[in-house]
């Protein structure tokens, strides 16, 4: 398992003597409007539904979720967060070897480690914004059965279009793609990328609502895949993956088709917009390097002498927690990652960028 999450603020908070609630988080990737309107309200309300299990095979939330993007149910597995599709995946499937489009999420990595499966990299680079070249993409795919897309890309944020990702699965029919759409909700139209409705035996899209509705201790992710592919994982899915107050949750936000929608689009035109501020307030320092993300963090490079863990360091001294790249796979110890919060504390950090950029 990866060291090194975002977000471990407990142990943070004991290290430098203070109180979690005392620190900002910009090291996790969770909604910077924080959790829908109106769910946490509602949870309180059915706090005593965990006195009872859960329905044991989340038959409701996924025929829920299927209903919600106009989906055959028999193509839905509800489970305890995307994490728990990925690392049951390469077993379930069988995998041999995977392909893996990085610098990216270390779990796909670690989920091969843990299977003894054969993996590699296609690592995009520094020089090409971290643009993904599909030619390139192709040079591996002959030697794969599998093959691990973040789409938008965690921590670049780079996002491959619908119109290429497709024509890559469909060149490739008997290489299974799987493509983790967990922060598409937070680009512009990002349901107009997605591929959940693709319809093509060999695509298998995670979807996470853990990021998007700020609620990841809630672990809720769905896999969508073709039924023969979700057959399979029944057979090796344990019974009650998705707690009693995940259900209910999960239920309360399909049933609002309406709202979730309308929280969606706040939610990435309000990202749209401190990007652009926070890209304004960086763009004169050569100091710090950023590049360009379609979703609600960022990646930057310190450049000179200096190192993420100093920049980690430094803002800690104002209580800021970023995300340090330097465990990433394919990026070095000058890389971290900001995940945008609001206007006052975005502007916190980047004030605290540049003062340290120019020590």
């Amino acid at each position: 398992m990866i060291k090194g999450h975002g977000g471990n603020i407990d142990l943070t908070a004991r290290r430098i003597g203070c109180q979690p609630d005392e620190i900002i988080d910009m090291s996790s990737n969770i909604n910077p409007l924080g959790t829908m309107p109106g769910l946490l309200a509602f949870l309180k309300q059915n706090i005593a539904c965990i006195s009872v299990l859960p329905e044991a095979d989340a038959s409701a939330v996924q025929l829920a979720f299927a209903n919600r993007y106009d989906i055959d149910p028999w193509q839905v597995l509800a489970g305890n967060g995307v994490t728990q599709f990925i690392y049951a995946l390469p077993l379930v499937l069988e995998t041999r070897r995977a392909l893996i489009l990085g610098p990216t999420y270390a779990d796909y990595a670690d989920t091969c480690k843990m299977h003894a499966i054969t993996y590699e990299y296609y690592h995009t680079q520094a020089s090409e914004q971290f643009q993904y070249n599909p030619d390139k993409i192709r040079e591996y795919l002959n030697r794969s059965d599998t093959v691990f897309i973040c789409n938008p890309n965690n921590p670049t944020g780079v996002m491959i279009p619908k119109t290429t990702l497709a024509k890559l699965c469909r060149e490739y029919p008997d290489i299974r793609f799987i493509i983790d759409e967990s922060y598409l909700p937070f680009v512009i139209h990002g349901d107009r990328e997605s591929m959940i409705n693709s319809g093509l035996a060999n695509v298998i899209i995670f979807n996470s609502m853990s990021k998007i509705f700020a609620v990841p201790g809630l672990r809720i992710g769905f896999m969508v895949a073709a039924p023969s592919v979700i057959e399979k994982f029944q057979q090796h899915w344990p019974p009650w993956c998705v707690n009693s107050l995940a259900q209910k949750a999960i239920l309360w936000l399909m049933q609002r088709k309406e709202a979730t929608d309308r929280f969606i689009r706040q939610t990435t035109r309000f990202i749209l917009t401190e990007k652009k501020r926070f890209t304004a307030l960086l763009k004169d320092n050569t100091g710090i390097r950023q590049f360009p993300s379609s979703t609600g963090f960022m990646l930057a490079r310190i450049n000179g002498s200096k190192t993420s863990a100093d920049v980690s360091e430094m803002l800690l001294q104002q209580k800021i927690l970023i995300r340090n790249c330097a465990n990433f796979e394919g990026l070095s110890e000058q890389y971290f990652r900001i995940a945008l919060k609001s206007a006052p504390v975005n502007r916190m950090l980047a004030e605290g960028l540049v003062a340290l950029s120019n020590k």
